[in-house]
This record gives structure tokens, C-alpha cells and sequence, in this order.
């Protein structure tokens, strides 16, 4: 069921609309915002994910959720037209083939709209972050993948999944952590109790943890629930703080593959990982002063959502501003 994110008080809105839509493996979100401007006006949510199928990302499982939440919106905003729409969505790089085929039609059929952005959920977390400039965004949850441009390609690195890659991940540090704590229960070097404890706190007893944690579908999401565990213990315990410091090393890394060469590029961290706090940032810190020395870490200015509201807002004013990419960023209209 798709219920209405609180909306702040706005100025009576005039001209066209543009939709932004976040959709990931936890569900999505939509905002309506003032063409012009980027302004939103309202927001909604739902938790429930949009399904994939035969053919990628399911467009009609899209458009049944999407369609009836975005009219609920216009009808608060005076059904004006929608001029643009920017679409971000989790595995839309590998994905994406079916969303690409029938989204265009749908959604000029439904709302008129005459520009549409199909985009990775990097792409949009890039723009919420960085804007449409150069530079290098760490996307990090229970995966990680980095993404820079020179505003004429794209680069990416990692987010290959957590069997082979998402390295430096909350899965990956929930995976180091548990590794260590099974070595620890095994007397074999490496180990730590400290883990040992809190993964059996949390999992019970460490010999059940295979029989637990191989047949679920969501495995990634499980070993990331562990990632706080080994923060928690960093302080005291070194074979915890020595996980963050690689999961550090990893993600800068991956920023240092995709950060365009040269001084003044911007470097942001987005994404659930970094609320881990300073058991990562202070490694992360250091490492990224170290590969990127011309580069300038900053805050991200937004999050997805944001990105694919300015996104669909600089299409409707025909200034994309960024290179479109078979994968990554796709542009119709």
C-alpha cells in the first residue's frame, strides 16, 4: 500500500510538474515537484519492492504501483501536466531491458509526459549528491558500487553483488566479521571472541549460523546486519577495528578507479554504511586524503530521490547535463 510522505507547506504551484521515483529492493519512493524549479510538493512511499520478472524489472508491476500513487499526488497539485520524469531504480544497469522497452509509451500515454530518465540507482544517488558535476560518489549500504564522471562518461567500479564484489560493503564487513568470530570459536589465528559473543547474541549458537544463513534469499541484507556488531567492537577489539580498516581500504579504492583525474574533482560518501560512524570514517578518511590528494571530500548535498527529482527537472528544461550510457543512463524524449 503506497501512503503519503508528510509535505511541508508550499507556494501556491503554476506550470508544469516533474516526477522523481527511488525505487530499490526495499520498496520506493516518488516525489512531484514545480518544473521550474525542482520544488517538491508532495511525496510518497511504499515498501513494497517492485518485482522482477522473465524480462528484468517488471514495467507493469512498476506502472500498477507507480500510476495510481503519482495521481493521488497530482490530484493535491491541480493535475498540471508532467513535463518530465526520472526514474532510478536498483538493477537497472543489468536489469533494466523491459522498464527501457515499455516505460516511454506508458507513461506519455498516462501523463503526457514528453521526457523520461531511466536511470541506475547510482546515477540518481550521484545527482542527489554531486548535482551535474564532475566528480566521485561511494554508494553504500549492504552493497557498494562507486560512480564518477568528467560529464562526458561514466565510470564505475564494483557493485558486482556480494559473492564477488560489493567490497567494503555491510555485507562484506558483516561477512569479515562473522568469519572471524567462526575462527574464534575454532581456536584457529584471527579470530575474536569479542565477535564470537555478539554473534552468537544476535544469531545463536555459531554452529547453526550455515544452516541459518545459506538458504535465505535475502543473505546480502542478513551478513549486513552484523556490520554494527563489528563497529561496536572496534574500539576494543583489533581484529574488528583491522575488518573496518580493509572495508576502508576498499571503498577508497573504488573512488580512486572512478575519480576524474586532475585537482578540484568532489568525492562523496552516501548511503546507510557511512552511519556507522568513525570506526570507518576515520580509516576511510585517511585512505581516501592518501589515493585522492587533488580531491575534495564533501557532504552529500541529497539523497536518490533528490537526484532523480533534478534530474527530471533539468530534462524538462532540456539541460540533462550528464552522458547518457546504455546501462547507466538512458534518455527519451
Amino acid at each position: 500500500m503506497v501512503t503519503p510522505a508528510p509535505a511541508g507547506p508550499v507556494d501556491e504551484p503554476s506550470g508544469g510538474l516533474v516526477v522523481g521515483v527511488d525505487s530499490g529492493g526495499s520498496g520506493f519512493r516518488l516525489a512531484v515537484a514545480e518544473a521550474g524549479t525542482g520544488t517538491v510538493l508532495e511525496r510518497a512511499a511504499s515498501r513494497e519492492p517492485i518485482r522482477t520478472g522473465p524480462g528484468g524489472i517488471s514495467a507493469g508491476h512498476f506502472l500498477e504501483q507507480v500510476l495510481p500513487a503519482v495521481a493521488a499526488l497530482r490530484a493535491r497539485t491541480g493535475r498540471r501536466p508532467v513535463l518530465a520524469v526520472a526514474v532510478g531504480a536498483a538493477g537497472m544497469a543489468t536489469l533494466g531491458d523491459e522498464l527501457r522497452a515499455e516505460l516511454p509509451g506508458a507513461l506519455a500515454a498516462a501523463w503526457g509526459a514528453r521526457r523520461l530518465a531511466l536511470a541506475a540507482d547510482a546515477v540518481t544517488a550521484y545527482v542527489g549528491a554531486l548535482g551535474r558535476s564532475p566528480g566521485a560518489v561511494v554508494a553504500g549500504g549492504t552493497g557498494m558500487i562507486a560512480l564518477g564522471t568528467d560529464l562526458k562518461s561514466w565510470r564505475r567500479a564494483d557493485g558486482w553483488g556480494h559473492l564477488l564484489g560489493d567490497c567494503g560493503s555491510g555485507a562484506w564487513i558483516g561477512r569479515a566479521g562473522l568469519e572471524a568470530a567462526l575462527r574464534a570459536h575454532d581456536g584457529r589465528r584471527g579470530g575474536s571472541t569479542a565477535l564470537l559473543a555478539r554473534a552468537e547474541r544476535l544469531f545463536g549458537p555459531v554452529q547453526g549460523l550455515p544452516g541459518t544463513l545459506y538458504p535465505r534469499t535475502d543473505r546480502p541484507a542478513v551478513l549486513a546486519s552484523f556490520a554494527p556488531e563489528v563497529a561496536r567492537c572496534a574500539a576494543e577489539d583489533p581484529v574488528a577495528a583491522a575488518v573496518l580498516a580493509e572495508a576502508a581500504r576498499h571503498v577508497a579504492e573504488a573512488a580512486e578507479a572512478v575519480c576524474p583525474p586532475g585537482a578540484g574533482a568532489a568525492v562523496a560518501l552516501t548511503g546507510g554504511l557511512f552511519r556507522i560512524g568513525d570506526p570507518l570514517l576515520v580509516p576511510l578518511r585517511t585512505e581516501l586524503a592518501e589515493r585522492l590528494p587533488l580531491a575534495r571530500t564533501v557532504a552529500p548535498a541529497g539523497d536518490p530521490l533528490d537526484g532523480a527529482v533534478e534530474l527530471a527537472a533539468a530534462l524538462a528544461r532540456d539541460e540533462p547535463g550528464l552522458p547518457e550510457d546504455p546501462s547507466l543512463l538512458r534518455l527519451f524524449g
